[in-house]
């Protein structure tokens, strides 16, 4: 079992990094894609920390199924980011 503190702590922690800097940088970077420009080694490593990151949270997430569903959008949207990069990829000939 999990120390409940501990666990506020985290909650907070992960909240506060979403509001403050992985939801901003994600909507830019939506917002390029989604205008046929494509991913720079800035938003290529900043994907590649996310992903890191929800491997990660997957136990806590597990334990804590009400915060499920935000998991799940914000995962969607790094989704659709990597989808319309790849075709923005392909269409510009897999050149950066």
């Amino acid at each position: 079992m999990q120390d409940p503190n501990k666990e506020a702590g985290v909650i907070q922690v992960v909240v506060e990094r979403l509001e403050k800097q992985r939801l901003p940088r994600a909507l830019e970077i939506k917002s390029r894609v989604d205008s046929g420009e494509l991913l720079n080694d800035s938003d290529i490593s900043f994907l590649e920390q996310v992903f890191h990151d929800s491997a990660q949270i997957k136990p806590f997430l597990d334990r804590h199924p009400e915060w499920q569903d935000l998991a799940g959008r914000m995962m969607q949207l790094y989704n659709d980011i990597t989808e319309k990069a790849l075709e923005n990829e392909k269409g510009a000939g897999g050149v950066r």
